[in-house]
């Protein structure tokens, strides 16, 4: 039963309110010597207003009705202003108008230009044009969908070492801007890997942290998450990423929580059936189906853990190098290797003859002459030499090949002076 003071107090206050609004009329009239006559006249005085006060009364009524029905619209998307003579919290504390656009851009679809996209990937990762259009058509289609249970993609990167698989994961993640979730999957190579990324069960070491993949996930839920070299992951690491491809989700091992993946996008890569890889993508280039089917078997011959092909979305072939994109990639790579010593190349800097030398050295070695181990042999050559280029001051240089061996020359400005500084 309810207490009874609190519902007479419901019911009496506002008769009470009643009451005391007519005695007060009554003794403010008295106070004022109004007669009833006189009251009658005011009345009949106002008479003449009373049309426009009923207008306005009315006019007040509709506003305050639309403005009821389209604040409780704007309330249910979650942006419901409000202004005037009160400041809202988010006025005063942050940009309001900037949340309001993010929120905004969370609720629409996601729809990327594919062609666009695949430029800028074309203009990045060099020799693979084929896939960097395969990856941009297959995300437009894929982000596009509104209702998904499971990763935007689950897309696997196969083809020899130093090809740009990496390289690609990497850059696809600068163009779509997200986040970037790199892991080494040749450090989860035992049983017990997998709590570095799903974290430790209560009472463990560990399980007062959150997972590597985990904890990124639950911060970055849109993150790229790149798996390289997954073959080499042991197969109990293997079969706790199920879920998260099938399910969409990922649990986290210290607190039980399930933490959504249906954002992300899953690339994976690795190195294995190389040679099987390519046959078939040169054999089958216009058969995509056939191709994916005669991939998937490729890789399963090599050992390639049979429940993780069954739920790949693509297997995207890379190629080896050939002709001038050796000559391309191992610029690139010289270039970024002097970039981390605070150095920049001069325009038309890198000897051709240095870059002739690492094609024929491709050709002769094949595919285990990577460009990214050329640079790091270069690296060991001129290192002595750009610390002081570096140290006088020096902001860019040129390497150039002569019967000295691999040198670095410093360049000016107006390329009137140079100090051939020599490894």
């Amino acid at each position: 039963m309810k207490p009874l003071y609190p519902i007479l107090m419901e019911r009496v206050v506002p008769i009470a309110m009643v009451i005391f609004l007519v005695l007060g009329s009554f003794q403010a009239a008295m106070a004022l010597h109004l007669s009833l006559a006189s009251i009658r006249h005011f009345m009949e005085w106002c008479a003449p207003a009373y049309p426009v006060m009923a207008a306005v009364s009315a006019l007040l009524v509709l506003s305050g009705l639309w403005f009821d029905s389209r604040a409780e619209k704007l309330a249910r998307k979650g942006i419901r202003r409000r202004r005037g003579w009160m400041m809202d919290v988010l006025a005063r504390l942050t940009n309001r108008s900037a949340l309001e656009e993010m929120l905004a851009r969370e609720q629409k679809e996601t729809v990327i230009d594919a062609e666009e996209l695949a430029a800028s990937l074309r203009a990045r990762v060099i020799g693979q044009d084929q896939v960097c259009e395969d990856v941009a058509t297959q995300l437009r289609r894929r982000l596009a969908l509104q209702v998904r249970g499971k990763p935007v993609g689950i897309f696997l990167l196969a083809g020899p070492p130093g090809t740009g698989k990496t390289y690609l994961a990497k850059q696809l993640a600068r163009q779509l801007d997200r986040p970037l979730l790199n892991f080494d999957m040749t450090q989860m190579s035992s049983p017990h890997a997998a709590t570095q990324l799903f974290g430790s069960p209560k009472g463990y070491v560990g399980s007062d942290t959150y997972g590597k993949l985990t904890g990124g996930l639950k911060e970055k839920p849109d993150a790229v998450v790149l798996l390289d070299e997954i073959e080499k992951a042991h197969p109990d690491v293997f079969k706790k990423f199920l879920t998260a491809w099938n399910d969409g989700h990922v649990t986290e091992a210290s607190t039980g929580q399930q933490i959504s993946t249906v954002r992300c996008i899953f690339i994976l890569t690795s190195n294995i059936a190389t040679d099987a890889l390519s046959e078939i993508a040169d054999r089958l280039a216009d058969e995509p189906d056939k191709m994916r089917a005669e991939s998937v078997e490729a890789l399963r011959q090599a050992g390639f853990a049979p429940e993780v092909l069954n739920r790949l979305d693509r297997i995207f072939v890379f190629r080896p190098l050939e002709g001038l994109d050796i000559a391309r990639v191992s610029a690139l790579e010289i270039e970024a290797m002097i970039d981390s010593y605070g150095l920049k190349v001069e325009t038309g800097g890198i000897d051709p003859a240095l870059l002739f030398e690492v094609m024929r050295r491709q050709g002769r070695m094949g595919p285990a002459a990577s460009a990214r181990d050329l640079a790091r042999s270069i690296e060991d050559m001129i290192s002595d030499s750009l610390i002081t280029a570096r140290q006088q001051g020096a902001k860019l240089v040129r390497v150039v090949q002569n019967e000295d061996g691999i040198v670095a020359e410093i360049a000016d400005k107006g390329d009137a002076q140079q100090a051939r500084i020599s490894s």
